[in-house]
Parts: structure tokens; C-alpha cells; sequence
């Protein structure tokens, strides 16, 4: 056991690039600044001043076009107070670039000082004319014309769809088709193209619909799955898999539970929205939300050599998107933050849930103060040659998949990602519908820094680094810094506080850092990892973090089939616990390190001067231990603005 830091220079080290990001945002106004102002009760054919502002976001992109080319400081759209709904997202291009070394800068109003004010762009559409349904006792219905959703918010909070709560009744058989069952009560369901089965274990969760439900000889109920949904997840998840059915969601019948609602889409273009209230609630004062776009914002360069550049957005608040293709015949077969689709010869080509905001080909953006919160895809993506972007001091929540993707991600397999900063965020309470995202995903980028994020209370995984597939050479010096991450793994196992994948540099100064990182309290299911350095794990330096009340502390998978050994890890100057599943054999060195068949030895795994931690020597214990668990997630100022204590 050791009981005083032993690595001063490293440590050192690490404090200097901890340093280079400190600091909150200050409002920053120029006396040359150019500024144009929008508010909900403007006008667009006014002329966007303070006392006559525009009405909508999309005309002050059209007045920022026109000056930036001519303009010797930075343009400023400052938007007051209140929600602009959006009829179809805002997209920038290279032409809403700053210009001459300035930038432009969409804000709220009173960003940085005490007087900033609430601003949304919100990609929903308020639902009124709610009655009491005749055919359902206890439910109301709205008409909603074509609308098209998955996702409803109520009074502000996640609405559930209608669900059984339950996995396919009866004695259930699997067929080439999808199921038989000696129930009869899926005859009664309506609808039935309307309804998914949903698939959860270990690591991944999924689902795909129900082409039809019919009657068969001897009582049984054929229940047909959707094409090509049904091959891709036999071929993706495995029978056994397919055979244990998690949830059936999505029928009128199972609007059951308070709170819960169901779309009836069986007259096209004249929808209802049903919705069994919840005690108290008044359906005729009731905000309800039905989220509408796909994409609230989008910034796209034309290229890698012309991209999207010096663009600054703060203090926003993006809310009320969905994502409709899990809709479609191919469903949401699903692994991580990837859905499989159809390709060339019978092939399956995993594709990335996409954006709610999303980013591609661009360089020196900056999104800072923002809050990205009621969405149903992922929150932020920063896709194709995206470098120098800093997100910093957001807030991410109540989002369906993951809350930032970044990299060189599915389908994609080449291209530049570097210098990206990811920085005292607040994630937390994401993978709300599709439970096998990462709270962070960072994949085959360069020279990335993930530092004093907090992330919490995520069905899986907290920080993601690496591709889903090996990607070699295109990772490298990237730096996981001073996060707090716990309560991870609250639905699936195998995944991690902060989880590793591939080959990480090609050299141990040019492989990845994880210091400084406060890693726990997340000991359910039966095999998650604090810091999991997983699969071909390569180059991977772990020094001074905190890591306890894990299923395992540290430890992987050694993949040494295919030459995809874990190998060349560095673990030093670490305080953890060391624990290890009760169903796996302890090594003679630290971490859990399943054996073959399915995993094989890790190579070169080096321990020097770490710390274990018991009952009775804890971290609280150890003023050194003590100061990592402190000083990791946001740093004071960016606490105070995200809302944390």
C-alpha cells in the first residue's frame, strides 16, 4: 500500500493541461461588435435593432450573411427571452462563417451577467383540443393531423409510450418469421403494425416492429416481425437473444399506466394522440409538446478544405426534436450509439444515431452555456473533419441516445478530427429510449481533451473512447482528464465508468492519458468496469485516479483472436478498490481479466505505486486520494452555472 504521491512530475504534467482550459466563459463585448437582435414579438420586415427586433432566428441568419463579408468585427444575433418554434432547422453553411478573424456569435440575451435570459428553439408543436376518448374510460384523445413522432413531452417531463411492461405473453417459439405464441391476447391488440418488441441484455438494446399478427391451427398466435429489421437483429443479437423478449411497446391496449400516451396513425393524415392523464392533471391547462423536426440546428462546411468556421453559440437552450427512422422496416437494430442498416450484397452497415444538433466539416466552433434537453436522438454530433471545437459548461439531459458523439464515427472509416475540447459539461439522465448509448462518445479523433465533465445516472456507458471497429492511425494523443463520472450501468452491463477501445497511438507519449478521474459508486449487474480498457486496447497510459464500487475496477476483455490483444497499459499512481465479479478468477496481478474461451491474456500491463483501498483505509482517508475525488468534474465556476452543488 502507498500512502504518498510518488510521481510529482507526471503529476505536474497533468496540471498543465488541466490549467490550459480553466476558466469560465466572460461575456466579451466589444465596442466594434456588430449586433443584431431577435425577439418572439418582433418583426421580420423590421430592421433587427434593439427596439425593433426580428421574429425569428432564420432572419437574422439572412441579415448575418449579408454583413460578415464586409464586416471589420465580430456579428452578434442576441435573441430575448422566450421559445422560437421552429418550422424547419436552421442551417448553417460556410457562409454564416466569421470573417477576417472575427466571428459570429448566435446568444441570449444578457449572456454572462445576471440578466441573461431564458432562450429555447424548440422543434416541437404544442397539442390543444383534448376530450375525453368515448371508447377508453380514463383516456383523452387530441386530433393531430399528420403529425409524426416519437416522443411526447408533458408538463415538461418524458412522457412514456404505451407499453406492456412485459415480455410477449404465453409459451413463445421462435420462428424463421419472428414468433409463435400460445397466447391469444396479441389477436387482440390493434393496430399491430404500430407495435415494436423490444430486445435488452447485456450490452445492448434494441428493437424492431410487427408486420402482422394473425391466428394459427392449435391456438396459436403467429406474430410476424418486420423486414429487413427482423434478419439484421437475428444476425446482429443472435437467436437466444431474439427468443427473450424484453417489452412490447406501442398499442392502444396497453394504455394502462398513468401518463403514458399512443399515436393512432390508422387514418393517414388524421392522426389521434391518446393520453391516459396522470392524477391531477388537467387535460385543458396541460402543456403537452409533441416534438416535430428531426434537426432543430445543423452546421455543415462544403468540405474539409471550406469548412463551417469561427462560429459561437451560448446560452441556448435546444429542446423538443425526434427521430423517426427507428420507424421504418429496418427498425433500430442497435449496438452502442450505431442502428444497422441494408447495404450492398446482404451486407449490414452500422450507422451512428445522429444529432438533434449536429456539426460536420468544421472547424473553431464553440458552443458554450447551452442546455440540450427534451430530444430523441443525440444531443450534440461533431461528425467529418470536425476540429479546434470547444464544448464547454453545457448541460445535457433527458435525451434519447447519447449526449455528444464525436470522430470519425459509422459508416465514416477515414478522416481528420483534432483538437476537439470537451469541457465542464454536465451529462446526465441520457439514453432515455435507446438505452446502449455513452454519456461520451469520442472515436478516432486526435489530440482531443475530455476534462472535468461530470457525467451521471446513464443506462450504460459514461466515456466512450475509441471506434466501434479498428480504425488504426487515425487515434491519438487524446487526454480523459479530471472527470467525475458514476451511477453508470444502471440498465446494462459491459460498459464502464470511462471505457477504451482500439488502438490508442502509436507510441505511449502519443497514446491516450486517463488521469485525475474520480470513477465510482456504480456496483450493480453482474460486469461493468471503472476504467475499462476493453477489446485491442493499445497504449494507454492510467495514472492517479480514483476508482471504487465498480462490479471491477479495471480490467478488459483481451481479444488476442485476430492479433487484437489488450496490451502495453500503464496503471500508476492509482487509489481503487480492485475488485473483481465473484464469478471470475482473481489474477496475480490488479483488474478483472475474463479467460479464454471468449478472452485471452492481457500483454505488457505495467502497475507501479498504486493504492488499494479498503473498509478500513477508504479515500476520504488519504488527504492525496481525497484531493483527486474533489477536484474532479466541473470546476467551481462552471458548477455555479450548470446548477451542481
Amino acid at each position: 500500500m502507498r500512502t504518498a504521491r510518488g510521481s510529482t512530475a507526471a503529476a505536474l504534467a497533468t496540471a498543465a493541461v488541466l490549467a490550459s482550459t480553466a476558466g469560465a466563459p466572460v461575456p466579451h463585448h466589444h465596442p466594434s461588435t456588430t449586433r443584431l437582435y431577435v425577439a418572439p414579438w418582433g418583426d421580420d420586415h423590421g430592421p433587427g435593432t434593439l427596439d425593433h427586433p426580428f421574429a425569428t432566428p432564420a432572419r437574422a441568419q439572412r441579415a448575418v450573411r449579408a454583413l460578415a463579408p464586409r464586416t471589420a468585427s465580430d456579428v452578434t444575433v442576441n435573441l430575448r427571452g422566450g421559445t422560437y418554434r421552429l418550422t424547419a432547422p436552421l442551417r448553417l453553411t460556410t457562409a454564416d462563417s466569421g470573417r477576417h478573424g472575427h466571428r459570429v456569435v448566435y446568444q441570449a440575451y444578457g449572456y454572462g451577467t445576471a440578466h441573461q435570459e431564458p432562450v429555447t428553439l424548440s422543434g416541437g408543436r404544442t397539442v390543444t383540443g383534448w376530450r375525453p376518448d368515448p371508447g377508453r374510460p380514463g383516456v383523452w384523445r387530441a386530433d393531430v393531423g399528420a403529425l409524426e413522432t416519437r416522443q411526447l413531452y408533458v408538463d415538461g417531463g418524458r412522457a412514456p409510450r404505451a407499453a406492456l411492461g412485459a415480455p410477449l405473453p404465453g409459451k413463445v417459439k421462435l420462428t424463421a418469421t419472428g414468433y409463435t405464441t400460445t397466447s391469444r391476447t396479441p389477436l387482440s391488440w390493434h393496430h399491430p403494425a404500430d407495435l415494436e418488441v423490444v430486445y435488452r441484455y447485456d450490452y445492448v438494446e434494441g428493437r424492431c416492429g410487427v408486420a402482422a399478427v394473425s391466428a394459427r391451427a392449435a391456438g396459436r398466435t403467429a406474430i410476424t416481425m418486420d423486414q429487413p429489421c427482423w434478419r439484421m437483429a437475428g444476425a446482429l443479437y443472435g437467436a437466444d437473444a431474439l427468443a427473450r423478449t424484453h417489452d412490447v411497446e406501442n398499442a392502444p391496449e396497453f394504455l394502462t399506466r398513468a401518463g403514458s400516451w399512443y399515436l393512432d396513425r390508422s387514418r393517414p393524415a388524421h392522426h389521434t394522440l391518446l393520453y391516459r392523464p396522470r392524477p391531477g392533471e388537467d387535460m385543458t391547462r396541460t402543456q403537452v409538446v409533441a416534438p416535430v423536426l428531426q434537426t432543430l440546428l445543423s452546421g455543415t462546411g462544403g468540405s474539409a478544405s471550406h469548412p463551417l468556421h469561427d462560429l459561437t453559440l451560448r446560452g441556448l437552450t435546444f429542446a423538443h426534436a425526434t427521430w423517426l427512422a427507428p420507424n421504418e422496416p429496418a427498425g433500430f437494430a442497435a449496438a452502442w450509439s450505431m442502428y444497422m442498416r441494408p447495404g450492398k450484397g446482404g451486407d449490414i452497415i452500422a450507422r451512428t444515431v445522429p444529432g438533434n444538433v449536429a456539426f460536420r466539416y468544421t472547424d473553431r466552433v464553440t458552443l458554450t452555456g447551452d442546455r440540450f434537453t427534451h430530444l430523441g436522438a443525440q444531443g450534440l454530433s461533431l461528425t467529418a473533419d470536425n476540429s479546434h471545437t470547444t464544448v464547454t459548461g453545457n448541460v445535457f439531459t433527458d435525451i434519447s441516445d447519447g449526449g455528444i458523439a464525436l470522430g470519425v464515427l459509422p459508416p465514416a472509416t477515414h478522416g481528420t478530427s483534432r483538437g476537439n475540447r470537451v469541457t465542464d459539461n454536465w451529462i446526465h439522465h441520457v439514453g432515455a429510449e435507446y438505452r446502449a448509448a455513452s454519456g461520451i462518445w469520442n472515436s478516432a479523433t486526435e489530440d482531443t481533451l475530455v476534462a472535468h465533465n461530470q457525467v451521471d445516472h446513464v443506462p450504460y456507458t459514461g466515456i466512450l473512447s475509441g471506434p466501434s471497429e479498428d480504425l488504426r492511425g487515425l487515434t491519438r494523443r487524446n487526454r480523459i482528464l479530471g472527470n467525475r463520472v458514476f451511477a453508470t450501468n444502471r440498465l446494462l452491463a459491459d460498459g464502464g465508468g470511462i471505457y477504451l477501445r482500439g488502438d490508442q497511438g502509436p507510441s505511449y507519449a502519443d497514446g491516450a492519458l486517463v488521469a485525475r478521474n474520480a470513477v465510482t459508486d456504480s456496483p450493480q449487474g453482474v460486469w461493468n468496469v471503472g476504467i475499462y480498457t476493453d477489446d485491442s486496447s493499445n497504449r494507454v497510459t492510467v495514472r492517479d485516479n480514483v476508482v471504487h464500487d465498480y462490479v471491477a475496477s479495471i480490467g478488459g476483455c483481451s481479444e488476442n483472436w485476430g492479433g487484437r490483444p489488450v496490451r502495453n497499459i500503464r496503471y500508476a499512481g492509482n487509489y481503487w478498490d480492485d475488485k473483481v465479479p465473484t464469478w471470475l478468477a482473481r489474477r496475480p496481478y490488479p483488474g478483472a481479466w475474463p479467460p479464454a474461451p471468449d478472452c485471452g491474456d492481457p500483454q505488457h500491463l505495467h502497475f507501479t505505486h498504486n493504492t488499494l483501498l479498503t473498509p478500513a483505509t477508504p479515500c476520504a482517508a488519504l488527504p492525496s486520494c481525497t484531493a483527486i475525488a474533489t477536484s474532479a468534474g466541473p470546476r467551481p465556476p462552471y458548477r455555479r452555472a450548470l446548477g451542481l452543488r
